[in-house]
């Protein structure tokens, strides 16, 4: 499923999962977070597919493989363009489990000594990282997390037991549905988006032959390909990094250390291999702190969480001891996800070739209708269709206006947990915000954060006006 939506024009990873999220819960947990993570990386494997047939990117992180990858198909060399993609994606992809595998575990017991004020103060650094990163204007994200927040506290206050920005609407005394609100932001209004669009696909006619990469092929990707690994694996980690951001850092750092760099756009292999490798290993990295501390990194691990939360499970310190066989469970189908994937992507592109030429008139009503289904099958509610198609319609004009909906989401998902974090910190102090600067990790935190916040702002001021938006 996660190949045909990399390989399907007009719906990316972050809708698929947000449309097919309510399916997962009638499976035990650990069944379907492993569904869900596998549409992930493989949606990083099958957007590489088109943008070398096809010139058009499947999913976001493929854009920069466009770049050579089309120019080699052109050239006749679609054969081991998509050999290597599919080679360096494996590699990058499994490699990058090892460090998962060791990594959460130490984060977790540092993570056991931290309070309310700790966590309360990282995820105010995680929301001021990803405004930090946000392809788009710096004014736009912050307006974006503070709209998620507040959306994040509408319902039924925990504490006081009292409704909040209801406006005396019972289907909102439990809150905005997280399902509804993503499928309406990123399926919905993606149909919406791309109604619009008139690109006509030009398949490549020549014959696809040769799939594996010649030995010349090898020595000048090799580098990219394990440079592309740690490169994605420490990206993926941060917060608003992920596989977008890596593969578009490891194109340019694989441009300037190449001897050619003159062939980048025109053919080099390398600027295949380092970016489609980078954005495999960046899905591994983004599971880090989403597992140990129960941080998103990216929109699709904030769909995740969410995902984990309707289960029961909350990720962080404990994760590991309570929920065993999630964790191996997700790192052991990762490990064989990433061979299927091999396995599975050369020999059927033929089959992708194919797919292509589905007309979008048929692809996107059907996006809408399981859209329909699967908000209505969560609670068997009107309200909640009624609540998608109004994110929906949200989503579509945020998109006109060029407002990113991952700093919204993630403030959603963040926003309770945070608001809870920092009413407890006030209840250890006595309502003394002093807390939050008297214990070292939450200062340094809090001080990043802030720093970050007035840096970011800092440079927003000084961009000439017509660069802003």
């Amino acid at each position: 499923m996660g190949t045909l939506v990399g390989v399907l024009p007009g719906i990316g990873p972050t809708g698929t999962i947000a449309i097919l999220l309510p399916t997962t819960f009638v499976l035990p947990p650990v069944a379907g977070i492993i569904m869900l993570a596998g549409i992930y990386y493989g949606a990083m494997y099958g957007g590489s597919t088109t943008s070398i047939l096809v010139n058009i990117p499947g999913e976001a992180a493929s854009v920069v493989t466009c770049l050579d990858g089309y120019q080699m198909a052109i050239k006749g060399r679609a054969g081991p363009a998509l050999g290597i993609s599919a080679l360096g994606s494996f590699i990058g992809g499994t490699i990058a489990l090892v460090p998962l595998m060791f990594l959460v575990h130490p984060l977790a017991e540092v993570a056991v000594k931290f309070g309310p004020p700790e966590f309360f103060a990282i995820m105010c650094m995680g929301l001021s990282l990803v405004t930090y990163l946000v392809r788009g204007s710096f004014l736009k994200a912050v307006i974006m997390a503070v709209l998620g927040l507040f959306l994040g506290s509408v319902g039924t206050d925990t504490i006081s037991g009292r409704l909040r920005f209801t406006l005396g609407i019972a289907g909102l005394s439990d809150g905005i549905g997280l399902v509804p609100m993503v499928m309406g932001l990123f399926g919905v209004s993606e149909v919406l988006t791309n109604i619009e669009k008139t690109t006509k696909i030009e398949i490549l006619k020549a014959k696809i032959k040769h799939f594996f990469p010649t030995l010349n092929d090898w020595k000048r990707s090799i580098g990219a390909i394990i440079r592309g690994t740690f490169l994605g694996f420490g990206l993926g980690v941060l917060p608003g990094g992920g596989s977008i951001i890596s593969s578009f850092v490891s194109y340019t750092i694989e441009k300037k250390l190449s001897k050619h760099p003159e062939e980048f756009g025109f053919g080099a292999i390398e600027g295949v291999a380092g970016p489609e490798t980078a954005n495999n290993a960046a899905t591994a990295g983004g599971f880090v702190p989403l597992l140990a501390l129960g941080l998103p990194p990216n929109v699709i691990m904030a769909l995740l969480l969410g995902a984990l939360l309707v289960h029961g499970v909350t990720p962080g310190p404990m994760f590991i001891s309570n929920h065993p066989d999630i964790f191996w469970g997700l790192v052991a189908s990762m490990f064989l996800g990433n061979a299927m994937l091999l396995i599975l992507n050369l020999p059927v592109i033929p089959l992708w070739v194919k797919l292509l030429k589905v007309p979008y008139q048929i692809l996107f009503p059907l996006i809408i209708l399981f859209c329909l289904i699967g908000s209505y099958s969560i609670n068997n509610s009107i309200f909640d269709i009624i609540t998608m198609l109004a994110f929906g319609v949200i989503g579509y004009v945020l998109r006109k206006y060029k407002y990113e909906e991952a700093p919204l989401v993630l403030a959603f998902i963040l926003g309770p947990m945070m608001e809870q974090a920092f009413r407890q910190s006030l209840i250890m102090s006595d309502g003394s915000l002093f807390i939050f600067f008297t214990r070292p990790i939450s200062a340094v935190a809090i001080s990043l954060s802030i720093a970050i916040f007035i840096s970011t702002g800092v440079a927003f001021v000084r961009k000439p006006r017509d660069k802003i938006t």
